[in-house]
């Protein structure tokens, strides 16, 4: 499973945004690793610098300093429209005869074609891919006279999730879809404000949080203030917040809805012990996002936490592609074990999720060499019958899994000794809210709105 992207808005009067931008996106680098960008203002024009690669591989410190100004926007992206390319790379800029904008998305929109070809008829112009571009372009040329009218004009014609940091040469504006898909936060920082995908961000920056965007508001800072611009009236009653945010997305240090996410995880754990309890002498979590899930299946469930596999945290992404025998070594480049620790023990592996069910094998492989005597598998989330159309590159429905197989026939695939997968009611009482808040459309094939066809990634690509 691939992440969302991360957004941080900057407006700090007589600082140098883009420095706090780049310490910002760097605190979301788990929220997307193929490119990153800053766009920067001292009130004038906007300058912006994008590349591949990740936040410290395409910022230095005199592209900091040529991205001077008060104001910045940064965004580090994983593609979920439009493909992996520095043409795709954010923030993006659009102007009209009006107004300049430099905008920064996470999420994903389900009308992108017919948006694009509607603004394609009115003669703009299009350097990307990526649906964001569209909602860049479709914000610049609204007719209208007012951000707040902007605004209104966009939501109207957007379906889908939308988190957007937008910046003009005087204003940071945060804007999160009716539904609430993806997180979006607000701090404060010295005598200005913070806008971010999630409120780890503000910690690394020293701001203190104030407060979530809330689902359909749109929010303006400039030299008055901050100030609610807008808010989308929610007719419905319903909300989507992507409940993987609460499972694998966020870091374990972030807020959401006012608990903190490694609480939720410690939860999701515990209850799966109640679900699927089972004699064994040790529990351990695959690193890193399952290690809280873990410990709380090991307190519930009163077998001890260890740690039984380590995690090359600097495998990340790599321009040096391994030869066919280092291929074959598979997820011993990211994990190794500590076969002392499980050999001969019963084992319960508390995991985050299994999607295509691709890695899991080797895993248990890993594992079973190891001298674990049995492996119990445990997943803090459902099982995933169906694909995500809001800002997650998770896999078609023919790739998943369970959406293939029982519950059994996984168990005989990946040759564990018994699996586990949380309920859809457990996941609920693990975390804050109720159904009707989350999107849990990849666990039942219902979404928040209505989806029709499966879209490919790449359908915005010339």
């Amino acid at each position: 499973m691939k992440e969302a992207c991360g957004v941080v808005g900057v407006y700090s009067p007589g600082q140098q945004a883009s420095k706090a931008a780049f310490f910002g996106i760097h605190a979301l680098q788990h929220r997307g690793q193929e490119s990153a960008g800053i766009a920067a203002s001292s009130g004038t024009n906007i300058q912006v610098k994008t590349q591949m690669g990740l936040v410290t591989q395409v910022f230095q410190e005199k592209d900091l300093s040529d991205l001077d100004g008060y104001i910045a926007l940064g965004h580090t992206r994983y593609s979920t429209t439009g493909s992996s390319h520095i043409d795709n790379a954010q923030p993006f800029l659009s102007k009209s005869d009006s107004v300049e904008i430099a905008l920064g998305h996470n999420g994903n929109l389900i009308n992108a074609l017919e948006l694009r070809n509607e603004l394609l008829d009115l003669g703009v112009n299009f350097q990307s891919s990526a649906d964001s571009e569209i909602i860049a372009h479709l914000i610049s040329h609204a007719p209208a006279s007012s951000w707040a009218e902007r605004i209104s004009y966009a939501m109207r014609k957007l379906h889908g999730a939308y988190s957007l940091g937008i910046m003009t040469n005087e204003e940071i504006i945060g804007v999160r879809d009716p539904l609430g898909v993806r997180p979006l936060c607000i701090g404060t920082l010295h005598d200005g404000w913070v806008i971010a995908s999630e409120s780890c961000a503000l910690d690394h920056l020293g701001a203190e949080f104030y407060r979530e965007v809330l689902p359909g508001e749109a929010v303006l800072v400039n030299k008055d203030g901050l100030k609610s611009i807008y808010q989308k009236p929610n007719t419905d009653h319903v909300l989507g917040n992507c409940i993987f945010e609460q499972i694998y997305f966020s870091r374990p240090d972030s807020l959401l809805n006012g608990d903190l996410v490694y609480t939720s995880r410690m939860n999701m754990g515990a209850q799966l012990a109640k679900e699927f309890p089972v004699d064994a002498d040790v529990v351990i979590g695959v690193p890193d996002s399952a290690t809280a899930a873990a410990v709380g299946y090991s307190q519930q469930s009163g077998i001890p936490f260890t740690e039984g596999l380590v995690k090359n945290r600097y495998v990340g992404r790599t321009f040096i592609f391994p030869d066919q025998r280092l291929r074959e070594l598979g997820v011993r480049r990211k994990f190794n074990l500590l076969p002392q620790i499980l050999k001969d023990k019963k084992v319960v592996v508390v995991d985050d999720s299994i999607v295509r069910g691709t890695t899991t094998p080797h895993i248990v492989d890993l594992l079973r060499k190891g001298g674990a005597k049995e492996i119990h598998l445990r997943i803090c989330a459902p099982p995933i019958i169906s694909p995500c159309h809001f800002g997650v590159d998770m896999a078609k429905k023919s790739e998943l899994i369970a959406s293939n197989m029982t519950v059994e026939e996984i168990s005989e695939h990946l040759k564990v000794d018994s699996l586990g997968f949380l309920s859809n009611d457990g996941l609920l009482k693990s975390i804050s809210g109720n159904r009707d808040q989350y999107c849990m459309g990849c666990f039942t094939g219902n979404y928040p709105i209505p989806i029709q066809l499966e879209m490919d990634k790449l359908v915005l690509e010339s």
